[in-house]
């Protein structure tokens, strides 16, 4: 019986071990991925607001996009769905993807399409790391978690948030079941990712806001409720929104060359006709803006509306960071119609939209707490709690799958729509 017991402390610290060693590979090779990738879309974003001419070659960089992921023999909308799938069904992630979804991304922020970064990273840490499982001759539930581990390692070096891309790998697959073996590789490889892009002059994202209450009153709580509500609500018409304009251009026009060339012309004419470049690129100028409690009433539609165009149609990028645009927006808009200084209103409206849409509350209070530094974090997780609650099934990943009821302790195990 001792023998037993020591002979499993032995093999568990043998998988201890393992685990450091490949959280520590992927957390290193992500981490200076996805620097490289920071300082290269930095590089598109100053061509661009220099270079605004650019702006127009962006239905060209779409047939080039097209024609990229053609002769890549990968199909062009898969993005974060297939990382999605890879983990969850243990599917292989072609290596191609990571040079792929890098230069892809580039060419669209160059030219001024409207689109984030983090949903790129996850594709390049879940490619590279899930290659490298593949290399090791894992087993299918070791290659899941190995693929967390990347997926983790992208968002944190990438964003500079561990915890919430720790936490948002395990959470953001399968909601109402996480898979908690993953935690320790996970959170050391994002750690380190996060560090080894910081020595490569990345970033730690983080914002100051004011009007924080310091305490809860019963009229305060009552406020949260409200805007919780109209979070939520917002966050079911970006899901349904981003789905459905994609599928019009490509019921519209099947041939995708002709889909995302047309696609990527509407967002320069609306670039053109709103006379603003507020809506290109990434949007953290405006973020910031919002933070501070400045925005304009339009702009959270008018992001979302492009973003969607830019998406669906097959322009390669992130949907996160338009989505904490979107909330920022909305919440310094509207804030104060239920009462919210707009600064603060921003904050909550940036964590709870980003809950709605990826059915991801854990994440998401962990979010509050590397953004905003933790002040009354107990109000951001009630808003937070509302959003996902009342958010319906919708969700930005149509492969995410709903384990659990948000009602009640429920098995429904379905797909988002």
């Amino acid at each position: 019986m001792q023998k037993e017991y020591w002979e499993k402390q032995i093999k568990n610290a043998g998988i201890f071990v393992r685990w450091c060693v490949f959280a520590a590979v992927i957390g290193v090779m992500v981490g200076a991925v996805a620097a490289a990738f920071h300082h290269v879309l930095g590089w598109a974003g100053t061509m661009q607001a220099a270079h605004g001419w650019l702006l127009y070659l962006l239905p060209g960089a779409g047939i080039l996009i097209a024609l990229w992921y053609q002769k890549a023999d990968m199909p062009l909308e898969r993005g974060t769905n297939f990382i999605l799938t890879s983990v969850r069904e243990d599917h292989p992630v072609r290596l191609r993807l990571a040079p792929s979804i890098f230069l892809t991304a580039a060419l669209t922020h160059l030219c001024g399409g409207s689109a984030g970064r983090e949903g790129a990273a996850l594709q390049l840490g879940g490619a590279i790391s899930g290659n490298i499982g593949h290399w090791m001759h894992l087993d299918d539930k070791d290659s899941r978690t190995i693929t967390m581990c990347g997926m983790a390692a992208g968002f944190a070096a990438l964003f500079g948030t561990p915890l919430a891309a720790s936490v948002f790998a395990m959470e953001v697959i399968s909601v109402g079941v996480m898979y908690y073996a993953a935690l320790f590789p996970c959170v050391l490889a994002a750690v380190i990712a996060h560090g080894v892009a910081l020595v490569l002059g990345g970033e730690t994202t983080a914002f100051a806001l004011s009007g924080i209450p310091a305490r809860a009153e019963p009229l305060l709580l009552v406020q949260l409720t409200l805007f919780g509500v109209a979070c939520a609500v917002l966050s079911a018409v970006v899901c349904i929104l981003f789905h459905k304009i994609g599928h019009l251009f490509k019921k519209w026009m099947p041939n995708q060359y002709a889909c995302i060339a047309v696609g990527g012309a509407v967002v320069v004419v609306l670039s053109l006709v709103l006379g603003t470049r507020d809506y290109n690129g990434a949007g953290m100028a405006v973020i910031e803006r919002a933070v501070a409690g400045d925005a304009h009433p339009a702009a959270f539609f008018w992001k979302l509306v492009m973003t969607a165009i830019t998406i669906g149609v097959g322009y390669k990028g992130g949907e996160i960071v338009p989505v904490l645009f979107i909330g920022a927006t909305f919440g310094a808009a509207y804030g104060g119609l239920f009462g919210l200084v707009p600064s603060f209103a921003a904050g909550l409206g940036m964590v709870a939209v980003f809950c709605g849409v990826t059915n991801s509350p854990l994440t998401s209070i962990m979010l509050a707490y590397e953004l905003f530094g933790g002040q009354s974090l107990a109000l951001f997780a009630l808003v937070i709690a509302v959003s996902y609650m009342l958010s319906g099934y919708y969700g930005l990943y149509s492969e995410q799958k709903i384990l659990y009821s948000k009602m009640r302790p429920q098995f429904i195990d379905r797909k988002t729509k």
